[in-house]
């Protein structure tokens, strides 16, 4: 009924070059991702705010463009919006459930993996910034998650 009524006003040939990220992004627009309000709403799961790897990932999301920050708050949540409220309200699987950031023991080469449920990312312990920045690069425009 909903598709039918959306449809009448905007016809199916219209949209179906879009995929469902950029239909969303198209519907949505892109979220205001502000960075330091998720470093004061994330969880570490095997690294700490400290490590490298962490350290990293906050100076390369910085040079981010708004379209990169939404692929990547949609690889990692399953949307490219945030709540009202900021970071501290979004949900998971279980309910408020923060963005987190979780070691790959082990692995220095494979692709960032998302667990939307949980709103979880996870990275391999990249042995330099630059192979970091290469593979979550990759992994927010090419996968779906899950790897």
């Amino acid at each position: 009924m909903f598709l039918r009524g959306f449809y009448e006003l905007v016809p199916r040939e219209l949209i179906s070059i879009f995929n469902y990220k950029e239909l969303e992004l198209l519907i949505a627009g892109l979220p205001n991702f502000d960075i330091e309000d998720l470093k004061a709403n994330i969880d570490f799961r095997g690294y700490t705010r400290d490590s490298q790897q962490v350290v990293w990932f906050f100076e390369i999301i910085e040079t981010y463009s708004k379209n990169e920050l939404a692929l990547l708050l949609q690889f990692v949540t399953g949307s490219s919006q945030i709540p009202l409220d900021g970071f501290k309200a979004l949900q998971g699987m279980d309910g408020q459930q923060n963005f987190a950031i979780t070691k790959l023991p082990g692995n220095t080469i494979g692709l960032c993996k998302s667990h939307t449920c949980f709103n979880q990312l996870d990275i391999p312990e990249y042995e330099t910034k630059e192979i970091m920045d290469e593979k979550l690069r990759f992994s927010i425009t090419e996968c779906e998650g899950f790897g």
